[in-house]
């Protein structure tokens, strides 16, 4: 398998978005799409989602580990990042997502990192390359 790396606009716009979508499936292949406050790239393959309120998302992402994330303002990144997930309820990547949300409104408690490695982009942008696999 042949991992896409995020360039740097990407990482810029994921980095600087309020707001990412977060699209999952449960088992049965049921989606679910929940807005996601806290998203940053960690590496030019790697975004941290930080598990705050995630309920039934964050149980889909233990039935079934893909996911996919969009900005909220595809103008300014106009691509879906697509690929596997690992969750960490302990350790550094976890300590690291409490001491980031925390810094934000003291009284969030996450659950849990969950580390998204990106394996496929799509075009998100409206027109004939809509849908088209980057790379």
């Amino acid at each position: 398998m042949i991992v896409l790396v995020l360039n740097t606009e990407m990482m810029d716009a994921i980095e600087k978005s309020n707001i990412v979508f977060l699209a999952t499936a449960n088992k049965e292949d049921y989606p679910n799409v929940v807005p996601i406050g806290l998203a940053r790239p960690l590496d030019n393959e790697t975004v941290l989602l930080v598990a705050n309120f995630m309920n039934k998302t964050y149980e889909n992402l233990k039935e079934n580990p893909k996911a996919a994330i969009v900005v909220a303002d595809v103008t300014k990144c106009p691509y879906q990042f697509k690929g596997k997930v690992e969750i960490h309820e302990s350790g550094k990547y976890f300590d690291d997502a409490v001491e980031w949300a925390k810094s934000v409104m003291a009284q969030l408690n996450p659950k849990g990192a969950v580390l998204l490695k990106i394996d496929e982009i799509y075009s998100v942008q409206p027109g004939p390359d809509a849908g088209k696999k980057i790379g």
